[in-house]
């Protein structure tokens, strides 16, 4: 199984090698087909404490490091970056979908 790769905000550097990444996704209600923002927030082991409140940055999945941490940060993505971050990801979801309805039909 591929590991996950987030992308999200950090919200809080506080502690020691670790900080908090707070990460949005939008889904489609199942009743009332509306869009809604689900906002979810990880602890991502940070080695040398080099991200600070407001970067943006990519986590991807690990195996558990403490009881909260399972997650580790990449690297910090700017604005530009983001956005065409969004754009593979989109891509690549729908291709998933397409191959998806392909095994299905």
């Amino acid at each position: 199984m591929p590991k996950r790769v987030l992308s999200g905000k950090v919200i809080s550097s506080n502690s020691n090698k670790t900080i908090v990444v707070e990460v949005t996704s939008r889904v489609r209600h199942k009743l009332y087909k509306k869009i809604i923002s689900r906002t979810k927030k990880y602890h991502a082991h940070d080695e040398n404490n080099n991200f600070k409140i407001g970067d943006n940055v990519s986590i991807i999945e690990s195996k558990p490091i403490s009881k909260l941490k399972s997650w580790i940060v990449i690297d910090n993505i700017s604005k530009g970056e983001m956005e065409t971050w969004y754009k593979c990801n989109l891509i690549y979801l729908l291709q998933i979908i397409l191959e998806q309805e392909k095994y299905n039909a």
